[in-house]
């Protein structure tokens, strides 16, 4: 890769920012970008080609049963919600005009490819779909929550034993953003491994 591809390469990685859905309004990728943004995801390192992690898009005409759910799971933990808390948590499931759920399974495929590996896949693939929603010119966001491991949840979108919601992922025209926020620097997180330590 020569160094103009490599520089082009670094200005879209550091330009992915998060933009809360809220803030990601219509329009969304359309189908051809939409097939784009899922298409990068395949690029993702996966340890046994065992495609451990999938993707469900949740259309405009499901979101108000989402948003149920959502709802659904907040009355669970919390008997005394309110109806105006009730009323956010479905809200949210109205926000964005691209919304997906992130799936990882962990079960299917080499049993001797551990769950962190196949998250950290599913990990990949999502960070490729990001910096391809970026290119395209939209902001994205990754969302989670306590609904994430709901019983409701789990059989709205046909999770198996062996699968777990791992996160939402919201797509769509950015409206407003906060500041871009300090990111670490490389020192905070890299080091070099030094010799090993002499034992008495």
């Amino acid at each position: 890769m020569d160094r103009e591809c490599s520089s082009a390469a670094a200005e879209l990685i550091h330009a992915r920012r998060t933009v809360l859905p809220k803030r990601l309004l219509a329009p969304g990728p359309d189908a051809d970008q939409l097939h784009s943004l899922l298409g990068a995801a395949a690029a993702a390192p996966d340890h046994g080609r065992l495609l451990p992690w999938r993707f469900v898009i949740v259309p405009c005409a499901e979101r108000a049963s989402l948003g149920e759910v959502f709802a659904g799971a907040l009355r669970a933990r919390d008997a005394s919600a309110t109806t105006q808390e009730l009323d956010r948590a479905r809200e949210k499931a109205h926000r964005a005009p691209l919304l997906l759920l992130v799936v990882v399974d962990g079960q299917c495929g080499d049993p001797e490819v551990v769950l962190a590996e196949r998250i950290l896949s599913a990990g990949c693939a999502v960070q490729n779909m990001l910096l391809m929603a970026t290119a395209m010119g939209f902001g994205s966001a990754l969302t989670s929550g306590k609904a994430l491991g709901s019983t409701a949840l789990r059989q709205r979108f046909g999770l198996h034993a062996g699968e777990q919601a791992l996160c939402f992922m919201s797509v769509g025209t950015v409206v407003s953003r906060r500041a871009a926020r300090t990111r670490p620097t490389v020192p905070d997180y890299c080091s070099t491994l030094g010799p090993a330590p002499i034992h008495p």
